[in-house]
């Protein structure tokens, strides 16, 4: 486990998605650090949540409706002291239909479409934009969370997903060439199947043919994020890194 180092003054990152999975692993990874951790999702703080200054640190936002989004962005630049070293978007939605089953290019409602980009696409470049400020004052990093649906058609994830993820990455790349100019790096993870609550039946028909043989864990994408947020990663900027076990290959 990562200790804070003392003579560091305590760095603050904002996370999108931080109720389950990824996210929650992402907390946790970075709250062993030392960080402080601003979290936004559409719910209220959960009670079984393991950090102590949680409550005191969440931003309860629709992520869906950009009014919402811009009432949280007034009230994160608030708590903030002109500073933060990192914003990680890692909220995103994949509706299904009615019996669970991905929606296509053909079937999906043109609503779902607009809510999904909404929330996958426009959310993360209005928080990155809302807080630049902020973000130059430590030549901070932003971590988009695309998808390994973004590049291939996948079984499970659905059209407007998939294309959401795709654009997320195609703008990492043009916000690393225009936030770079500024100090701020941006880059992108693109998770392929990973143990989470909301993996779909049929699973592991894709882990046969993925090299590794196994899914990966929440932790291991939360440490590929911490990497992506600290001086490890000082000259990386505009990539996308694959995290699939080879399933890419």
């Amino acid at each position: 486990m990562t200790t804070p180092i003392s003579n560091q003054p305590r760095r603050t990152l904002l996370l999108t998605g931080a109720s389950r999975g990824i996210g929650h692993a992402t907390v946790k990874r970075f709250s062993a650090a030392g960080w402080r951790v601003i979290t936004c999702s559409r719910h209220a703080f959960p009670e079984n949540c393991p950090w102590a200054s949680g409550p005191e640190d969440h931003i309860q936002v629709d992520l869906a409706d950009p009014a919402s989004t811009r009432e949280a962005i007034a009230e994160i630049k608030e708590r903030l002291d002109g500073e933060l070293h990192a914003l990680v978007n890692n909220a995103g939605i994949s509706p299904k239909d009615e019996e669970g089953h991905r929606l296509g290019s053909i079937e999906t409602p043109l609503e779902t479409w607009q809510q999904v980009f909404q929330i996958n696409f426009f959310a993360p470049i209005m928080l990155a934009r809302g807080l630049i400020d902020e973000l130059k004052a430590t030549k901070g990093s932003v971590v988009n969370v695309t998808s390994i649906a973004g590049s291939r058609v996948h079984p499970f994830a659905g059209s407007a997903y998939a294309t959401s993820k795709a654009a997320l990455a195609a703008l990492t790349r043009e916000m690393a060439s225009d936030f770079g100019r500024v100090g701020i790096r941006v880059n992108a993870i693109a998770p392929g199947e990973i143990d989470t609550a909301i993996l779909s039946p049929g699973t592991d028909k894709i882990v046969a043919q993925i090299p590794m043989q196994r899914l990966g864990t929440t932790d291991e994408v939360a440490k590929i994020i911490y990497v992506l947020c600290t001086e490890t990663s000082s000259y990386v900027n505009g990539a996308e890194i694959h995290i699939n076990g080879g399933q890419h290959v």
